[in-house]
Order: C-alpha cells, then structure tokens, then sequence
C-alpha cells in the first residue's frame, strides 16, 4: 500500500512540474531578451520588465489551458479512484463492497469489530513478527499508562 501512495505521490510532482514548466521557462526567456534589450539600451525600467512577462503568461494559458485542465483532471481522478476504491479495500476499518449498516448499528460498532478482527489476526510483514516476540520483562519508564481523554468520555458515556 505505502508503495502505492508514495508512487502516486511522485506523480503528483510530475503534474505539478509538466503544469508549471512552460510558465516558469517562458516567463525566465521573457526575462532574458527583455534584460539583453534593456541593457544595450540602458533603459532600466521595471514596467518594461514586467509588462511582456505578464502578456506572454496569459497568452501562454490562454493556449494551453485546456492541455493543463486536462492534465490536472486525469490526475484528480487517478487520486479520487485510488483513495475510494483502492485504499478502502485494503483497510480493515472500512466497509466492504456487500457490509451495510443497519438502522441501529453505528460506525463505531464496525470499527470495534474490525479492530477486534484486526488485533486477533497474525502480524503479516516480518518486521511485525520480530516485535511481537520481545519479551514481557521490559519495564516501562515513567508513570503508569491510564485510558485517554477519548477513553474516559467512552467510559463515562457507558455509565
């Protein structure tokens, strides 16, 4: 899974650099010829700097923004498939394509269930299976553990 998502992840920043590319290298062309321009002229004008960068972007999207639009759609649906369809069958909390919740059964009774399925399973990767056999005589440093603020308002909601 984590292979998975960080590939998407490098996906995400090729849109991002095919999206933003063509502006940054037109707008730093720009730049060139206007500076060669303005330092055989000595003319040292701001305006005369800025004028041709902000004409050639807005052309420049004006041109390809239906290539970037489209660019940017295929990678939205790519992340809305993978987060909806490929993340959530691979979790154990979530719902799965058949399980529907009836009227008076919550989400938080399937999450307890689904943990419950979860902590009695095997540890699937060998890093997983290494740490569950460390032994019990390890003592723990600091004050002993109690539950946490979200347990304490499970506890005092069940009283």
């Amino acid at each position: 899974m984590e292979e998975i998502l960080l590939e998407h992840l490098g996906k995400g920043f090729i849109t991002m650099l095919v999206i933003s590319m063509p502006c940054v290298l037109m707008a730093a062309a720009i730049g060139l010829v206007v500076g060669i321009i303005q330092a055989v002229t000595q003319v040292q004008e701001q305006t005369i700097a800025a004028a041709p960068k902000i004409f050639a972007l807005f052309l420049l999207l004006m041109i390809g923004g239906g290539v970037f639009t489209d660019i940017l759609k295929n990678y939205f649906f790519e992340s809305t498939h993978l987060a909806f369809e490929v993340v959530t069958k691979d979790d154990d909390f979530a719902l799965g394509v058949n399980d529907t919740l009836t009227p008076g059964e919550t989400m938080g009774k399937v999450q307890k269930d689904g943990l419950n399925k979860l902590m009695n399973q095997e540890p699937k990767d060998a890093y997983n299976k290494q740490t569950s056999k460390v032994s019990s005589n390890v003592r723990s440093v600091g004050a002993p553990s109690g539950p946490n603020f979200a347990e304490k308002q499970y506890m005092n909601s069940k009283r």
